[in-house]
C-alpha cells in the first residue's frame, strides 16, 4: 500500500535527512587506503547515535548485522562491513545508509573513490550520479514512475553503461521499504502517477559491464556477474506542489 506523507511528516523526514547528509560526510572523511569497511560502519553508527532520537535504520533490518551497507568495486549493494575488507588505493566504495528519526526513515547512498581511479571508473561515478539527478528532475506531479526510470536509463545508456534491473528504488518513510517499487529503467507515462506526499528512494545502480548480477554465499552481497565495477547513488525525494524536494541533500 502506498503511504502518502503529511507536510509535518515531510519535515520530520527532512530533519532525519540532515543527519543522514552529515553521516555521509563523516564516513567520507574516513575513506582512505587501509581503512576497513567495519571502521566506516563504526564511524557512521557512532555519528548517527550521537544525535538524540536517531538510530541506524539498517541494523537488524531483515537480520542485517550492520549500520551501513559497504560495497567495494564489483559489489553492487548490501556488502556487510568487515575488518577483513580493507580499502586500497584505486578502489571505489559504495556506502548506503538509513536513518530512523522521529518515527520516519530516510535512505541515501553514495559511491566514493579511494584516491585516484582510472578513467572508466571516473566515468562510472560521473554518469551514475548524473542519472540520479535526472531521475530526481522527473519527480514532478503528473509524471509517472516510468518517467523516473526512463530518465535514469537514458543518461546511463548515453554514458555507455548498463542499469541493474534486478534491484529497484522504493517508497520510504514510515517503513524503510514501502510501495511503490521504482525501477531504474522504464517507459514514460507508465506505472503509478506521482502525487503530492509521495516519498521515494531514487537509487540508480549502474555497471561498467553487463547488467547481470549474482548474490554471494553470505546471502546479502550482490555483485556484478562479470566482475566489473558498479556504482550506487541514492536520495530520498518527496513529491511536492513546488517540485521534487530532496530530503537527504
Amino acid at each position: 500500500m502506498v503511504q502518502l506523507k503529511s507536510p509535518r511528516e515531510l519535515e520530520t523526514m527532512a530533519a532525519g535527512g540532515k543527519i543522514m547528509f552529515a553521516a555521509h560526510e563523516a564516513v567520507r572523511a574516513a575513506v582512505r587506503p587501509g581503512a576497513s569497511t567495519l571502521d566506516l560502519d563504526r564511524v557512521c553508527e557512532n555519528f548517527i547515535r550521537s544525535h538524540e532520537g536517531a538510530t541506524p535504520s539498517f541494523k537488524g533490518l531483515y537480520g542485517f548485522p550492520a549500520s551501513i551497507c559497504a560495497s567495494i568495486n564489483e559489489e553492487i549493494v548490501h556488502g556487510i562491513p568487515s575488518a577483513k575488507r580493507v580499502l586500497r588505493e584505486g578502489d571505489i566504495i559504495s556506502v548506503d545508509i538509513g536513518v530512523f528519526f522521529g518515527g520516519m526513515h530516510t535512505d541515501s547512498a553514495r559511491t566514493w573513490p579511494v584516491g585516484p581511479v582510472d578513467a572508466d571508473t571516473e566515468r562510472l561515478l560521473r554518469v551514475t550520479e548524473t542519472s540520479l539527478e535526472a531521475g530526481i528532475e522527473a519527480c514532478v506531479i503528473g509524471n509517472h514512475i516510468g518517467d523516473i526510470g526512463a530518465a535514469i536509463e537514458g543518461v546511463v545508456l548515453k554514458g555507455r553503461l548498463t542499469v541493474v534491473r534486478e534491484l529497484v528504488g522504493h517508497g520510504v518513510g514510515f517503513q524503510m521499504h514501502e510501495e511503490p517499487q521504482v525501477p531504474n529503467h522504464g517507459k514514460p507515462k507508465r506505472g503509478m502517477k506521482l502525487v503530492p506526499g509521495l516519498t521515494l528512494a531514487i537509487e540508480p545502480m549502474v555497471n561498467l559491464g553487463t547488467a547481470a548480477t549474482r548474490t554471494l554465499s553470505d546471502k546479502w552481497t550482490v555483485v556484478t556477474a562479470d566482475g566489473k565495477r558498479s556504482a550506487h547513488f541514492e536520495h530520498t525525494v518527496a513529491i511536492t506542489e513546488q517540485g521534487p524536494r530532496v530530503l537527504t541533500r
